[in-house]
């Protein structure tokens, strides 16, 4: 049983290192390129829909610059431009195309970007495509020494491989067609409600088994009392039920163990450090998938007796008939998953080994008092305030955002996260919660209720009903803070975690 709370512990501590975010964002800020007069556009990503010889092909994704003209916001309302090749490359003198109302096609560098903007004006045509110098994408913005920069077109940088490939329909003399246009992202998606449904309901099942166990464990006490056996009751550490009692020294260490795993993270983030961050998953996955049906078949009296039979196990001790029965489809759910998370649907059995191991951990990892648990809270508040802003000082980039969304991986993110696709939003992505978030205010959630229990408290005088309310609505709130920021990943915790202490504060228990 040894062996299973450290693997528990282990992913509880993985879990925790992750902050709610959300990927494809399409407004960027930057404040190393101030907005002024004729340079004030949000940088957006843009929508390039290709016809080649009037047949549609590949749509690139190109940013707009921070000068020229706003895009359409919908493609129903964008026109459809020809497209043409500067001549000279370059775009940074007068050019020899005579244009009436084309989308000018020009490689980055030898002048500034709003040269090109005016040069490309100035010719007559209606945008302006920039070919960057690499594969990724780059923020267009105005020289220092421009103060009144008055640009009528609209620029869009395009990466590297999109130019290509356009620059050789171009050179083979075939006709090339283009859109420009720029959705926005709706300001709520479906997704986001039900990514707040799942967190909720994981906290109030693992809530409702951990107060269920406790009450068990309870009663089981009396008994033994009653018997003249209390030598047999452990009540420190780590109970003969197999729950692990967080003190107040974890909860400190946990802000210095989690930051030294998380920069970790930050600096071996690679394909291979990801498939061994998948192995670990499928290993947590796995026991609190088998953990959670056996719980849940052991209800049924088919199931008791195969629930009540052990049998000793090398390396894990005594293990029940029914859970060796359901390991091995544990096993191969969590295989098929890992082989096949590449699939655009493959996030289902992401979030049902997630959720199956969150609530396992819930119900092993115990804060035993308020203390603990606002200690723990606390600590997290910071941390998570400090990985999501303030590291960007020192890292010039968000640290927990990278890691989060496995920007350095070539992967869509780590697997410690619960994600749903976003339904509606015409630039894809995922909303996305880290286990962290579920976890931490969890554990306090899940003390609430057994502590209601064993002190045979209504709902409506207990501590649960408002903590549970108080997650809710932290969460919420998170998800409006989201919206308000243009999709930028904010934490979670900044928000859930006064909400959720607060409500400890509410008077008249009765």
């Amino acid at each position: 049983m040894d062996t299973y709370i450290k693997i528990y512990v282990l992913i509880a501590l993985l879990a925790s290192s992750f902050c709610l975010g959300s990927a494809g964002d399409i407004v960027h800020h930057d404040d190393v390129a101030p907005k002024r007069p004729g340079c004030e556009n949000n940088f957006v990503l843009v929508k390039v829909p290709t016809w080649i010889n009037g047949v549609e092909d590949i749509e690139y994704v190109g940013v707009g610059a921070r000068f020229g003209l706003t895009l359409e916001s919908k493609e129903k309302h964008a026109n459809l431009f020809i497209l043409a090749l500067a001549d000279p490359p370059d775009c940074c003198s007068k050019l020899k195309n005579k244009l009436s109302g084309e989308v000018i096609l020009a490689h980055r560098g030898n002048c500034s970007f709003t040269t090109k903007a005016n040069v490309a004006e100035d010719a007559g045509a209606s945008a302006i495509l920039i070919i960057n110098n690499r594969t990724e994408l780059f923020k267009m913005v105005c020289e220092v020494n421009e103060t009144d920069v008055k640009i009528g077109i609209a620029s869009v940088m395009l990466p590297q491989d999109a130019g290509a490939s356009l620059e050789k329909y171009l050179t083979s003399s075939s006709s090339v067609k283009v859109q420009l246009y720029s959705p926005r992202r709706p300001v709520v998606d479906v997704a986001e409600v039900f990514l707040w449904l799942m967190a909720v309901g994981t906290i109030l099942c693992a809530s409702y088994w951990s107060a269920w166990s406790a009450r068990e464990v309870a009663i089981e006490q009396d008994k033994l009392l009653k018997d003249g056996l209390d030598e047999l009751i452990h009540v420190d550490g780590v109970h003969s039920s197999g729950i692990v009692n967080i003190n107040t020294a974890s909860a400190i260490l946990f802000v210095v163990i989690a930051s030294c795993f998380l920069v970790m993270l930050y600096k071996l983030m690679s394909y291979w450090f990801i498939e061994v961050l998948v192995v670990l998953f499928c290993i947590g996955g796995v026991e609190g998938l088998q953990t959670c049906l056996a719980a849940l078949l052991s209800c049924f009296r088919w199931f008791q007796p195969a629930g009540e039979s052990f049998v000793e196990v090398p390396f894990f001790g005594a293990v029940s008939y029914l859970t060796l029965a359901v390991s091995p489809c544990c096993i191969a759910f969590a295989v098929v998953w890992a082989v096949f998370r590449y699939i655009s649907f493959a996030w289902i059995g992401q979030d049902i080994l997630g959720v199956a191991l969150i609530i396992t951990v819930l119900q092993i990892v115990h804060v035993p008092n308020l203390k603990v648990g606002t200690i723990l809270l606390s600590c997290a508040f910071l941390y998570d305030i400090f990985w999501v802003f303030v590291s960007k000082w020192w890292f010039k980039e968000s640290v927990m955002i990278v890691v989060a969304r496995g920007d350095k991986s070539g992967e869509d993110g780590i697997p410690m996260l619960l994600k749903i696709p976003r339904m509606f939003d015409p630039w894809g992505g995922y909303s996305i919660i880290g286990f962290g978030d579920i976890i931490l205010p969890g554990l306090l959630v899940a003390f609430s209720l057994r502590y209601d229990w064993l002190a045979k408290k209504s709902l409506r005088a207990g501590y649960f009903l408002w903590a549970m309310t108080a997650y809710g609505l932290g969460l919420l709130i998170t998800y409006v803070a989201l919206n308000m920021m243009d999709g930028h990943g904010q934490p979670a915790l900044l928000y859930i975690v006064p909400f959720t202490l607060g409500k400890w504060q509410k008077p008249n228990h009765r």
